[in-house]
């Protein structure tokens, strides 16, 4: 059996071939990057296996390929899907307080915001928050609390005007 520097010795004397091979398969370059970085994953994963089979430059090959294979079906279904549905309708922009609102929020700790997300978004109860977060309640009512704090603080002007969902969504 190989050790885990023969991996390292495969991925180096294979890595440019398989790009190459990954881009005339998928005929765009990032695309063969992703499907060659993901197909020397799996093949990392199995190394103690594969290190035995008899080509595992092949196997690495076949794995590129199913991938890609892979990929255009998704793209093909998602177009189909597209052609369906028709393009996307245009989305208004943000109105001014929406967009203060979203830059307020980036500047609440992520626990504050996510607290406030799934609250006021989501209307979630407080103790269902705390239940998908693993937090004891007090600890996001807490959250809440000095979130809701720091946005009237960063939000003077709009402390008294509440905002559908809709408009930070």
């Amino acid at each position: 059996m190989r050790d885990a520097q023969s991996f390292d010795d495969f991925y180096r004397s294979t890595a440019r071939r398989m790009v190459r091979y990954g881009y005339a398969v998928a005929g765009d370059h990032n695309e063969a990057q992703d499907l060659v970085q993901e197909a020397y994953t799996r093949a990392w994963r199995q190394w103690g296996r594969l290190s035995e089979h008899p080509a595992p430059e092949a196997w690495l090959r076949l794995v590129v390929a199913r991938l890609a294979t892979d990929r255009w079906r998704r793209l093909r279904t998602l177009r189909g899907a597209l052609r369906i549905a028709g393009p996307p309708q245009p989305v208004a922009p943000p109105n001014e307080d929406s967009v203060l609102l979203v830059q307020a929020l980036r500047q609440v700790p992520a626990t504050h915001r996510q607290a406030l997300a799934l609250h006021y978004l989501f209307d979630m109860p407080v103790d269902e928050i705390a239940r998908e977060v693993g937090v004891p309640v007090g600890t996001v009512k807490s959250w809440l609390s000095r979130g809701r704090s720091r946005l009237a603080a960063l939000l003077p002007d709009l402390a008294d005007v509440e905002l559908e969902a809709s408009d930070v969504a």
